[in-house]
């Protein structure tokens, strides 16, 4: 005959038993409370487009039906600042929420975050999230530095090249479809439409994406020569911007008919400027500047309207972290501007930073957006700042290069060969859109020029940032975009490294 103890537990264990059961009950209601709550958060970021190559940013020749949708039911920024316009470090310090240079190596193109740093989907992993990355990732760790924090960051990652679309974008709606539905998702769509190569013209699906751009309806930046050969050019790069757009569209569409739109705040930005001569890697408005849209029914009060607050890059970490909820990131140097979601005039900050590293060139200039002004200053003017290996390399620069030849450019166009460079520039912004008319030695204007020198020695100083002599070399020929070694080059000191920026969480003057 069996003993008691075989058939019935005993009081402790059926209490534990109990206790368990209205444990993981309570677990799965919170988990479902959580997913029901939360915000689900969608950044969107596109590779290489140009601020104001947009419908709604004043682009009446690109075709962004999907994204200008997106800004009529949201939050337009017309005032919105990359801390770089070069890929990876633009990318590193959006989810990290901190400079460049206070990342370790990832200052420059191609190198890695200094591993104690957190990243914004660990955070938000550690509160509940599912978290993924689809598309181009371009950010990684330095593990060689130091022992890595091993949260893990991404639940998934999804490189997303499909034949017939290396734009990056063709996993987006299964990877929302496959997630799992007790969760709220960060997911960070990463396109390369629109980086050179122009793969949109031999992938071209018209059906999708309507006819392609004709060379005659592009319009030609200032700074570039109207010619067949830079308007074609022009015409791919469009082609690939419209690519990113219908993408856009189908996810926003895919979110709609889960019934999770009103609550998914979505953000859309660029890395960097447009991948031409005088845009990206530039400080000035054209490489730096980024069209920034928020799209989140639940929260944005009176959607349409457009924030000419002062944005950050860095400021969209902790913007995130607030809307989820979650704990504020400790080593993040950005303001949350989730103020101006309920109110469009709310003011974030006062002063916006940025700076130029190694991108294919030797390069070291750092920049402050206030007061209405840009002030930039270069320590390697003796250098042109004619834009990156692949834009030299481009139809649009080998024109430039033939109108230099004949005496032909204009002042703007003049501007991409200039060296020796100013060492100090100053422009008024809202006057001077292009940014040609340097201020910085003009008398009137010596008291913005000091205030602002100043500004930027004492944003420097907090930060930690440093001016390294043996900054890594040219890796390219300035005027054919050639390698100039084979093999992998000889990378030097960069920026922050000297003083541990990496472990410098100040933010400096905002």
């Amino acid at each position: 005959m069996p003993t008691p103890h075989a058939s019935f537990p005993s009081s402790k264990a059926f209490v534990f038993r109990i206790l368990f059961g209205f444990s993981v009950l309570a677990l799965l209601e919170n988990q479902a409370h959580t997913a029901a709550t939360k915000p689900n958060i969608i950044v969107f970021i596109a590779d290489d487009i140009g601020w104001d190559d947009y419908g709604c940013y004043g682009n009446p020749a690109a075709r962004t039906p999907n994204i200008d949708s997106l800004a009529r039911r949201g939050r337009r920024y017309s005032q919105a600042f990359l801390t770089a316009s070069s890929c990876s470090p633009s990318r590193s310090s959006i989810i990290t929420g901190r400079y460049p240079h206070n990342l370790g190596p990832a200052a420059e193109l191609h190198l890695p975050i200094s591993p104690n740093l957190p990243w914004v989907p660990a955070l938000l992993h550690r509160s509940g999230y599912h978290t993924v990355l689809v598309g181009k990732n371009h950010m990684s760790v330095d593990f060689a530095s130091g022992k890595a924090p091993f949260e893990p960051r991404w639940d998934s990652v999804v490189k997303g090249k499909v034949p017939g679309n290396s734009g990056l974008e063709s996993e987006w709606v299964d990877t929302l479809q496959s997630r799992p539905k007790d969760k709220p998702f960060f997911f960070w769509l990463a396109s390369s439409d629109a980086h050179r190569g122009w793969d949109g013209d031999l992938e071209w699906n018209q059906s999708l994406y309507g006819p392609k751009h004709q060379p005659e309806e592009v319009r030609v930046p200032a700074y570039l020569i109207d010619d067949a050969a830079t308007r074609k050019d022009l015409a791919s790069y469009y082609n690939e911007i419209t690519r990113f757009d219908y993408y856009v569209g189908v996810m926003v569409e895919a979110l709609a008919k889960e019934e999770l739109l009103e609550n998914t705040l979505i953000l859309l930005l660029a890395d960097n400027g447009r991948p031409f001569p005088r845009a990206k890697t530039r400080l000035h408005d054209s490489g730096m500047k980024t069209g920034l849209i928020a799209h989140w029914p639940a929260r944005i009060q009176s959607p349409g309207t457009t924030c000419d607050s002062l944005i950050s890059s860095i400021d969209i970490a902790p913007t995130l972290m607030e809307a989820a909820g979650a704990l504020p990131m400790p080593t993040a140097q950005g303001i949350s501007f989730l103020t101006t979601f309920t109110d469009p005039k709310a003011i974030v900050r006062k002063h916006a930073f940025s700076e130029h590293n190694w991108h294919d060139y030797e390069a070291h200039g750092r920049a402050v957006r206030s007061e209405g002004y840009l002030y930039i200053r270069n320590e390697r003017p003796n250098e042109p700042w004619q834009g990156p290996a692949d834009s030299v390399a481009s139809p649009s620069h080998q024109a430039l290069l033939a109108a230099r030849k004949t005496g032909e450019l204009t002042p703007a166009q003049r501007d991409v060969f200039l060296s020796p460079r100013p060492r100090e520039e100053l422009y008024r912004t809202e006057t001077d859109p292009l940014q040609l008319d340097n201020l910085s030695d003009k008398p009137d204007h010596a008291a913005v020029n000091k205030r602002l020198s100043e500004l930027l020695d004492a944003w420097m100083q907090e930060t930690g940032d440093s001016i390294p002599q043996n900054l890594s070399p040219d890796g390219y020929d300035r005027e054919t975009g050639k390698a100039l070694i084979k093999g992998p080059l000889q990378r030097g000191t960069w920026p922050g490294q000297p003083r541990e920026a990496h472990k410098i969480d100040a933010s400096g003057p905002r």
